[in-house]
């Protein structure tokens, strides 16, 4: 599978590692293992719902993508403003770009199941 999403959940996941080296260098081990865990989820559950069984197990695979990605721009926001470290660009562009595409798809096989 090399679709965008695919592609764009494995950068995200890719520069959140980065991230997180960095945040454990800092000694913020805590938040670093919190936001790793969220955002390496994204593309594992967007690669789930490759195998889906259903169009309905397809959208909630997506959607538990979602839920994760949200989570990790809530850790983000919260190493940004409590840490005091600042967000890569890149790191924060992607998950924007993940949460269109996510949202893109789920809406398209939503219509196209009636």
């Amino acid at each position: 599978m090399n679709g965008p999403i695919y592609i764009k959940s494995k950068q995200l996941a890719i520069e959140g590692i980065r991230f997180c080296k960095f945040l454990k260098s800092k000694k913020e081990t805590d938040v670093a293992r919190q936001l790793l865990r969220a955002i390496t989820s994204v593309g594992a559950n967007v690669m789930e719902a490759q195998d889906a069984e259903s169009k309905n197990d397809f959208i909630h695979k997506l959607k538990i993508a979602q839920k994760e990605l949200n989570e990790s721009v809530y850790w983000m926001e919260i190493i940004t403003e409590a840490c005091e470290y600042p967000m890569p660009e890149k790191l924060y562009g992607l998950a924007q770009e993940c949460k269109k595409l996510l949202g893109s798809i789920v809406a398209a096989t939503k219509r196209n199941m009636t």
